[in-house]
């Protein structure tokens, strides 16, 4: 199955749909268990992952054969499960000059084994190939050699590069040939906080500074962000005994996976569920961090592949800007069909008060809006009780002169819909 990016707006195009991958890295164990004894693999699929990024093999031509065996094996289950993989190629995905080396062969023997395979959806290049506190940051000329090797390959599937959120836009310019997709992967959430970037933003909202990085880094190419269940910045080990664990909370994970999306993002990867250090005992025994997938990551997904949000993630920018009264307020707006969708994040971690929007196109017969719905907010029909529980909706607001106003308080998220029809 050929996947390829939709030019209109950065999504993947899988089967002819367009997708906004929203993968795990890594994914509960194959074959592994939820604390209630259910496929583990089958409870995230049911939230919306539609990506996991496969284990990282150490490529060897003498065991070539079985590796690739291996990780069909793997696709297999995928596939099973409604997922694509995000295949790991290492380090081989870097060339020398001359032709015929090992990294080279294997590049070949992989892509020629695995291109066919209905759930392949994209390649992983080299980590972090510009990471200073690599042993040695990886040149982007041997990147470009191998993503020309592999596209000449296999045209049918587009390669990721993830940088670490480190150094400037301008230094990360260099590999931009080297990918069809990039992104980075950053994680503020420890103590102390914001020690995993070298912005002087040390606040969760450094999310959105960092997509903006790559973003100008891209170049017009996609960008999916990395972000946080757990890191090494939360694990404790014998050089680091006083580290504290620590996770981000509903509300922070929601708030930078929002700041991502209003920066550019048009992928996400959530990384780290596979920390057994930092889990309970019950989950390290399964080998994945269920208690964060309840508490967190489940309800948030269900929101954002939901019919109400999941829309807003594949639509192109609207023609028409939605813009906001406030400067520590993000925005962007989508339109899909006949509706506007405008999701808006708040920077601040202190401010609180109403926010002013403005700039909202007119019906499609030429009259203004009048409301507009906020999604995942509840509020119950009638007003007054006795509620009548099936006729819950959205939380209205109301519209006038093209703009409307709402509360926001620390690190809000919200997602509004309008219909033109």
């Amino acid at each position: 199955m050929a996947v390829s990016i939709d030019q209109s707006t950065g999504c993947l195009l899988i089967d002819g749909a367009k997708v906004f991958p929203v993968a795990l890295s890594n994914p509960p164990p194959l074959g592994g268990k939820t604390p209630s004894g259910t496929d583990g693999w089958a409870e995230v699929a049911s939230a919306g992952v539609n990506f996991i990024r496969t284990q990282l093999i150490q490529w060897d031509l003498q065991q070539i054969d079985a590796q690739i065996a291996a990780e069909k094996a793997v696709l297999d289950a995928a596939g099973a499960h409604g997922f694509h993989g995000w295949l790991q190629l290492g380090e081989i995905a870097n060339l020398p000059t001359s032709s015929g080396s090992p990294n080279e062969q294997l590049l070949t023997r992989i892509a020629d084994g695995l291109k066919g395979h209905p759930a392949l959806g994209v390649y992983k290049g080299v980590d972090e190939p510009a990471n200073p506190n690599r042993p040695t940051p990886v040149p982007a000329a041997g990147l470009v050699r191998a993503y020309q090797k592999l596209k000449a390959l296999d045209p049918d599937h587009p390669v990721v590069i993830n940088q670490a959120p480190l150094g400037t836009a301008a230094s990360l310019t260099p590999y931009r040939p080297a990918f069809d997709i990039t992104g980075a992967d950053i994680y503020p959430v420890a103590y102390p906080p914001g020690e995993h970037s070298d912005l002087p933003n040390k606040d969760i909202s450094v999310v959105g500074d960092v997509t903006r990085k790559m973003v100008t880094a891209a170049g017009g190419k996609p960008v999916w962000m990395t972000l946080q269940i757990a890191w090494s910045g939360v694990i404790q080990n014998q050089a680091h005994p006083d580290i504290v664990p620590r996770f981000p909370t509903f509300h922070e994970e929601r708030f930078m996976v929002y700041q991502a999306i209003v920066a550019g993002a048009r992928g996400l990867v959530f990384y780290g569920g596979n920390f057994t250090q930092v889990m309970r005992p019950r989950d390290a025994l399964l080998g994945w961090n269920w208690f964060f997938w309840q508490l967190v990551l489940h309800p948030l997904l269900i929101e954002l592949t939901s019919p109400s949000v999941g829309p807003a993630l594949v639509a192109p920018n609207a023609p028409t800007r939605v813009t906001t009264s406030a400067s520590d307020v993000d925005v962007i707006t989508r339109k899909d069909g006949q509706n506007v969708y405008v999701i808006a994040v708040r920077r601040s971690s202190t401010a609180t008060n109403k926010v002013a929007f403005s700039g909202l196109p007119l019906r499609s017969g030429g009259a203004h809006l009048s409301r507009g719905e906020v999604m995942f907010e509840y509020v119950q029909r009638p007003l007054s009780p006795p509620v009548d529980p099936t006729k819950q909706a959205f939380r209205l607001i109301t519209v006038a002169n093209d703009g409307f106003q709402d509360w926001f308080g620390p690190h809000d998220a919200r997602v509004y819909r309008f219909n033109l029809a």
